[in-house]
């Protein structure tokens, strides 16, 4: 359970140990405003747009998770060579996030932009592209050469294109005898091979494994999981439900959500929160249950968002 010790920990400089984000980048646009009419042009309402706000998603979201906690933090990805890589970039420094991002002149940079009206999302539209491979080779030869300075390495997979290289780099991560934080996407694990953990949520873990009738078939699966990819460890983050880690045995850690508004961007937060407490010295339960409040603080917030030290440890102290 945690304690104060936990407390003491969190307010430890964290930035001793460095943290390696890679994986897919993109900028969250927002467009808010209200809608008071139905346009006379289709059957759809008309948004009069009074405000317009920009934040990093993606993996930039996990990396600015971690400098928000007070960690040391890297970020290496690709982007276009266009006004959202700009802005992205901008976005990143301001929160003390340090980036590598490989420039793509073929591609755009990825951007979600939605439309909202009294805090309720009317439209999402996606711009998107695949970057080139031999952008994705300057990647690898970049990851390469830094991997020995970091401690952590997190690669967060949107299925975006950014990670083609993900077994080559848990292989170079593993001869570093670096910890390996996996975000997977799609219903192929096998990529993911002898990382350290996956953090697939409930609606990826059917993907991967199939549905299950009861919490024994769901820990036989993750086991076999487990086995077949040789883990160490595998976490289900469940929403309402709460978080399942599987290691040795599995153990069950509640939700203390505030008050949920939004769960986008919360498994970034999650592997965000993993990452930065392993690599400073946390023990697999002790960084779960750090990872599990910061979630419970972040679900409070619209859209993809960040925890600050502070908060996670207001939100903590409530607990204990």
């Amino acid at each position: 359970m945690l304690n104060k010790t936990h407390l003491n920990f969190l307010q430890n400089d964290l930035s001793q140990k460095k943290v390696l984000v890679v994986g897919d980048v993109m900028l969250d646009r927002y467009w808010f405003g209200d809608v008071n009419r139905i346009s006379p042009e289709a059957p759809v309402p008309i948004a009069k747009i009074d405000k317009i706000e920009d934040r990093p998603g993606g993996a930039a979201n996990v990396a600015r998770n971690i400098a928000s906690l007070g960690g040391d933090v890297t970020l290496l990805s690709v982007v276009g060579t266009d006004e959202p890589a700009l802005c992205l970039e901008k976005l990143l420094a301001t929160e003390k996030v340090n980036t590598l991002f490989q420039r793509d002149e073929t591609i755009s940079t990825i951007v979600k932009l939605r439309v909202l009206a009294k805090n309720q999302q009317l439209l999402r539209i996606d711009f998107e592209e695949q970057p080139s491979h031999e952008i994705l080779a300057k990647v690898m030869e970049q990851y390469t050469a830094i991997i020995e300075d970091y401690e952590v390495v997190i690669l967060s997979d949107y299925g975006k294109g950014g990670l083609s290289h993900t077994i080559q780099m848990i292989e170079i991560a593993r001869k570093h005898n670096k910890k390996i934080l996996v975000d997977p996407k799609g219903s192929d694990y096998s990529k993911y091979r002898h990382a350290t953990l996956i953090t697939p949520n409930r609606s990826e873990m059917r993907d991967a494994v199939g549905s299950w009738r009861d919490e024994n078939e769901l820990q036989s699966k993750a086991q076999k999981l487990m086995q077949e990819l040789d883990l160490a460890y595998l976490l289900v983050t469940r929403s309402e439900e709460g978080m399942t880690l599987f290691a040795d045995n599995s153990y069950n850690y509640p939700t203390f959500a505030q008050e949920v508004y939004d769960v986008s961007g919360a498994g970034d937060t999650v592997i965000a929160t993993l990452g930065l407490t392993l690599a400073n010295g946390c023990n697999i339960q002790e960084a779960v249950q750090i990872a599990n409040f910061a979630a419970g603080v972040v679900v409070a917030k619209l859209g993809t968002a960040t925890v600050n030290k502070q908060e996670l440890i207001e939100h903590i102290s409530k607990h204990l």
